[in-house]
């Protein structure tokens, strides 16, 4: 039972992606900004102790894109919001410990990724928090077992995605990990450095 890192992709084309940020720095600066993001963490994510599965989107430019490492395996987000598309990634895993992460953080490294696979062996899940009140990384110990009113009425893009996914995880013995900003706006952008 390998342990499966799923990184949530988005092509970065202007205009599709890092939005919020672009309307501060320009949409091409933005994009820009996101896809070297992308780059220099999948990079710095490599590791033998897990493997590495690229959830893209959109489906179909995402799944063909050449800008994504040919020898990382990819699957579609497919619809839905974004704990629709999360979902669908844990039911798609092979049995084990998955953790998914968003690629928008620049402080997230192997470190932060080993720690949610550690935390995983005593609990049934964990969530890397992210001071705005939602979250950079989510696991589970058992796919399978995973609750069935997982990601329900979860306020995405707010400061209550975390205690909301937390509440949808029901009795699962949930652990939390490093507090990580992702990138938003330009504010965050500095902070990052």
């Amino acid at each position: 039972m390998r342990r499966q890192l799923v990184i949530m992709l988005k092509e970065p084309r202007p205009g599709r992606v890092k939005t919020r940020l672009g309307r501060d720095i320009g949409m091409v600066p933005a994009a820009w900004w996101f896809r070297h993001q992308n780059a220099r963490l999948l990079r710095r994510l490599q590791d033998p102790r897990w493997q590495i599965t690229l959830a893209v989107a959109p489906d179909a430019e995402g799944m063909m894109s050449r800008i994504w490492p040919r020898h990382l395996p990819r699957q579609p987000q497919g619809a839905g919001d974004l704990g629709d598309r999360m979902a669908r990634v844990f039911r798609s895993a092979e049995p084990g410990p998955v953790v998914i992460v968003g690629a928008d953080i620049p402080g997230i490294g192997r470190i932060q990724v080993a720690r949610a696979f550690r935390a995983l062996g005593a609990h049934d899940a964990v969530l890397g928090p992210a001071p705005d009140g939602g979250y950079w990384a989510i696991g589970l110990k058992r796919v399978s077992a995973q609750s069935p009113g997982l990601f329900r009425d979860v306020r995405w893009s707010s400061e209550h995605a975390m205690a909301d996914t937390m509440k949808s995880l029901g009795s699962a013995r949930v652990a939390l990990i490093d507090l990580l900003a992702d990138v938003d706006t330009v504010k965050d952008l500095k902070r990052a450095g």
